[in-house]
């Protein structure tokens, strides 16, 4: 075994400096010595392994006991599919859909599953929700597969364990303080200020976000240290929490500093109009100052609902400026009052619209939404709602999509669109809709529709089968 250095030697420096030493045991075809050094090589190493003494191999513990059931027959094979190739986009949808059921993943498609995962960092606290505990076995055995042993499953009740703070990534710190904003604010505010100077300034920020959970009285003091910050979006989310902290001081001076810049004023005709005296900073400023002043403070000052304050005139062409400001304002403060009245006033500011539009109940929103589709200008505006809309679409909204996918694939000028509508339709679409959007694609076969009916159909029949019980 002394001449697996010198082969070593002779492959370093290179056969012409350094002959293969004499290995007569070697056979090599012709005179090369590269071929007889890689010979030699071979037989020495088969020699090496050969006279080793085995180890005693101690057996593998077995898997934890799984506590969730396997899915029914039926969602296996739907998973095979798509983890085959068919309909893969729809594979966090099953995953999710799984999990909320109780059911977990077949143990015969873990490796796939898991393989997956490896290449796409969105899909693995799905895989974790749903795997199950075998899944788990198989990470801890497998480096490729590893990432699964950090992945927090989807939020489970309390904020878990402490050290997830001091030594978590990003993202399981910014679960750790969300959980535990949401038992104790206290405790939360303790912690993120014991960590403040060491984090960087984009963390800061988003940690700082979180005090929006459980916002109260007793955060007012950090939050206007957090003011000071030498950050600008730190100062901003601590500026916007302050005003949203009712009787704060900043809150309160805020509030008088937007007073003074709108007052109502009686015109001719016994109309009242509001009349807009921007403050120094000019109407960017006074949009800032509205947006961190509670909309309700308006009902209050000038006695009336938010639909009629909202309807008043405001002079020298300031609306949209105005609207804008308290529609930050009432997203902000999550006023429903205000988001409903502004959203008649705003609903060509698409941007802005679909911000409201998340602040209205789930039961009204649907309705609402559809009349700003509805009212969008051609079908570049269409997509522009659509591609700011959340799924899943249902009900009148739903409606409205259907509507929307019919006229344009009949259109001549809407053909162009129809790609386009149809990919963001694809999975955001409630795909209890299959059956009409088969009848459009009946009337109007072109292949985007014809794919999205497809989907709809797969999508539908996937949620069924994991219905099951």
């Amino acid at each position: 075994m002394t001449g697996w250095a010198e082969h070593v030697t002779a492959a370093l420096l290179g056969t012409q400096r350094r002959q293969p030493p004499a290995f007569p045991d070697a056979v090599a075809d012709g005179d090369d010595p590269a071929a007889r050094l890689l010979a030699q090589a071979a037989l020495l190493t088969v020699r090496r392994r050969a006279g080793r003494r085995p180890e005693r191999a101690e057996p593998l513990a077995p898997a934890a006991a799984e506590t969730a059931p396997v899915v029914p027959p039926a969602a296996a094979r739907r998973i095979e599919r798509i983890l085959a190739g068919e309909q893969v986009r729809v594979l966090p949808e099953w995953l999710a859909a799984a999990a909320a059921a109780g059911w977990r993943v077949p143990a015969a498609t873990l490796p796939d599953l898991l393989e997956r995962g490896r290449t796409d960092r969105a899909l693995r606290p799905y895989i974790a929700a749903a795997a199950g505990r075998r899944a788990m076995w198989l990470a801890l055995r497998n480096p490729d597969w590893a990432y699964l042993v950090g992945e927090p499953p989807e939020p489970s009740p309390g904020p878990g364990d402490p050290a997830v703070w001091e030594m978590g990534s990003r993202g399981r710190r910014m679960t750790y303080l969300e959980r535990l904003r949401d038992v104790d604010p206290d405790a939360a505010r303790a912690a993120l200020r014991g960590t403040w100077t060491s984090e960087p300034a984009p963390d800061r920020a988003a940690f700082l976000a979180t005090f929006e959970r459980g916002l109260g009285p007793a955060d007012e003091d950090f939050l206007e240290e957090a003011r000071a910050d030498r950050a600008k979006d730190v100062r901003q989310v601590a500026a916007d929490l302050l005003a949203r902290l009712p009787g704060s001081a900043y809150a309160r001076q805020v509030a008088a500093r937007a007073a003074a810049c709108l007052r109502t004023e009686r015109r001719p005709g016994r109309q009242t109009w509001i009349i807009v005296e921007p403050p120094d900073g000019g109407i960017a400023a006074l949009c800032d100052l509205l947006a961190h002043t509670p909309p309700g403070n308006w009902t209050t000052r000038f006695r009336r609902s938010a639909a009629e304050v909202v309807h008043l005139p405001i002079a020298d062409d300031h609306d949209k400026d105005v609207h804008i400001g308290w529609a930050r304002a009432a997203v902000s403060c999550r006023d429903v009052e205000w988001a409903r009245a502004l959203l008649g006033v705003l609903a060509a500011e698409i941007d802005v619209a679909v911000d409201l539009l998340g602040v209205l109940p789930a039961a009204e929103r649907a309705a609402r939404a559809a009349d700003l589709l509805r009212g969008a200008d051609g079908y570049r505006g269409l997509i522009r709602v659509l591609d700011r809309m959340p799924g899943p679409w249902a009900g009148e909204l739903a409606d409205a999509v259907l509507d929307a996918l019919a006229d344009a694939a009949a259109r001549p000028d809407g053909a162009r669109y129809l790609g386009q509508l149809c990919r963001l339709a694809d999975e955001r679409l409630s795909p209890g809709v299959a059956d009409r959007l088969v009848e459009i694609t009946r009337r109007h076969d072109t292949w985007p529709l014809a794919e999205l009916a497809e989907t709809l159909r797969f999508r539908r029949d996937m949620l069924e089968e994991l219905s099951e019980r």
